[in-house]
């Protein structure tokens, strides 16, 4: 399976897959594991702390985060986890303004503001059921990457969504 990244430096020219919502993944198949191998490998490629299925053309309920393992006073750990089927169980009700920014729409960064806690339910690649709380930029990414799989970008989250790119000063 050959995929690329699915991205514009326009958002007023959005690609029409990004809005679509994405389906379940139904079974892990060698072409899901195919799939996940391909996602992470274009996040890191791409200096990425996440990326969904829809944003590499694909309409599955899928992602990859960059989840911390360790932390030393030197250096952070971190491991590339797949997560099928995500759901948001719970958000803390504390929200926290951040500037995000999207593998999809390269240079655009604005502050969103999201809860700053997120758990989510999910099938990991061996179909276990399992649940994970995170919060700072592994919560935040929750929250992004779900989004992706309903149609929803992170600029909808600002006053006039992609209107208000051009009120809200977009750092690069």
């Amino acid at each position: 399976m050959k995929i690329k990244l699915v991205k514009t430096k326009n958002p007023n020219n959005i690609p029409k897959i990004l809005r679509e919502k994405s389906k379940p993944v139904e079974k892990i198949t060698p072409e899901i594991l195919d799939l996940a191998e391909k996602m992470t490998e274009i996040m890191n490629r791409t200096d990425g702390v996440g990326i969904s299925a829809v944003q590499v053309g694909q309409l599955l309920r899928m992602m990859i985060v960059k989840v911390p393992t360790q932390k030393t006073e030197s250096d952070s750990l971190s491991m590339d986890m797949v997560f099928i089927n995500p759901e948001i169980i719970k958000l803390s009700g504390k929200k926290v303004a951040f500037n995000e920014g999207c593998l999809s729409f390269p240079d655009i960064f604005v502050e969103i503001i999201r809860p700053d806690i997120c758990k989510i339910r999910f099938t990991d690649i061996s179909g276990n059921l399992c649940e994970m709380e995170s919060a700072g930029i592994v919560g935040r990414a929750f929250q992004h990457e779900i989004d992706h799989m309903g149609g929803i970008l992170y600029f909808d989250h600002i006053k006039d969504g992609v209107k208000g790119l051009k009120k809200q000063k977009i750092s690069n």
